[in-house]
């Protein structure tokens, strides 16, 4: 068995919650790959429950919002919440988002420096 050192964290706390390790090693993989990666988020039929869950996850509650690409992981996660929050019908999807504590990933990100959270949408009909 092989492992990949090279996209092992350099320094990931163990006082870090679990969204910040998810930052950790977004953050080694980002740095690994440099600019030879492009950042797709799929707003489609979103639900409060997980992929994993199948057939058994809560039926979607936002309408499709569309696919977003970027070059840089935080503008495009901070964009993708923004669109969440600005929905209609995003109840269920905030509170469950608050309640895992899943808007630290971002803050995380920002400590990491891992990109900006300022970005410009830019519509292609």
């Amino acid at each position: 068995m092989q492992t990949v050192s090279a996209l092992e964290p350099k320094s990931i706390s163990p006082n870090r919650t679990i969204n910040g390790k998810y930052a950790d090693s977004a953050k080694a993989t980002v740095d690994y790959f440099g600019k030879h990666i492009v950042f797709l988020n799929v707003m489609r039929r979103m639900s409060v429950d997980c992929d994993c869950a199948g057939t058994s996850a809560a039926e979607p509650t936002i309408p499709d919002i569309g696919i977003l690409a970027s070059t840089d992981i935080l503008a495009i996660d901070q964009a993708s919440i923004d669109l969440v929050y600005a929905s209609p019908h995003n109840k269920d999807l905030v509170e469950r988002i608050e309640s895992r504590r899943g808007l630290h990933q971002l803050t995380a990100m920002r400590d990491l420096k891992m990109g900006n959270d300022k970005y410009e949408l830019i519509s292609i009909d």
